[in-house]
């Protein structure tokens, strides 16, 4: 149990940092949102890597910093 708590840790951790990084321009966005969405199907057992990948680089392609508004950060 302690070894699954601590490769979770490992992925979750990256995952939070790329999402605190996301970018402005499209390009930073698609690259990031494919990232997220890779470490996000790695976590879901591994199979769901490319998928991930393409629907995150998409939804940061399409979308623009306005439109996804997550609200005020909690540190402000």
């Amino acid at each position: 149990m302690k070894r699954i708590a601590v490769g979770l840790t490992a992925l979750m951790l990256p995952a939070l940092m790329l999402l605190g990084a996301c970018g402005t321009t499209t390009g930073d966005r698609g690259l990031s949102g494919a990232a997220i969405g890779a470490g996000v199907g790695a976590v879901g057992g591994g199979v769901g890597v490319l998928g991930g990948a393409i629907v995150g680089g998409a939804v940061g392609v399409l979308t623009s910093p306005e439109q996804v508004n997550l609200g005020k950060p909690i540190w402000d």
